[in-house]
């Protein structure tokens, strides 16, 4: 008779993966979010900054950090990944910025958000309308009433004049 075991190899500790996503703390809100792994880190700024209560100051872009290192920074079409031990990946926020020369990094944040081509989208608060403002829109229309009735009444004697001129020639 033949033996119907199978052959066991030995099964040693299960080979740990890395997590399919990475947490990136948020100084402003103090909480971590997760990201899949590749996650662009223009994307996850939006997303972080679409999520902080009023008053918080904005993330402005994404860094990972060690002890002892110097910081990565993550522009905003780069990928984000995790460097290993030790290494964690933080958003560097306006007040990390308090003194120093604010520049592009603040146009940034205040205006996180792109359109589909790419532009940013810009809340332009701008000037309150003034009364001068409504007078000139109002006799911009006036105008254009009164050009359309000079035109109005032009093709209404138009068979009127080209008949007079037909009678003289």
């Amino acid at each position: 008779m033949e033996d119907d075991t199978e052959e066991v190899s030995e099964v040693g500790p299960p080979k740990q993966l890395p997590p399919p996503f990475l947490e990136v703390a948020c100084k402003s809100s103090g909480k971590r979010r997760r990201f899949a792994a590749g996650t662009e880190a223009g994307f996850a700024v939006r997303v972080m900054n679409k999520k902080l209560e009023g008053g918080s100051p904005f993330a402005l872009h994404i860094e990972a950090v060690k002890a002892g290192e110097e910081g990565v920074t993550f522009g905003p079409n780069s990928a984000l990944v995790d460097y290993g031990s030790g290494w964690r990946l933080q958003t560097v926020t306006e007040v990390d910025y308090a003194g120093e020369d604010k520049g592009e990094a603040f146009r940034m944040a205040r205006a996180p958000f792109r359109n589909a081509n790419g532009s940013s989208v810009v809340m332009d608060v701008g000037k309150p309308v003034s009364l001068v403002y409504i007078g000139k829109i109002l006799v911009a229309f006036v105008l254009i009433f009164v050009l359309g009735a000079i035109f109005t009444l032009a093709l209404e004697y138009l068979p009127m004049l080209i008949l007079s001129i037909n009678s003289l020639m």
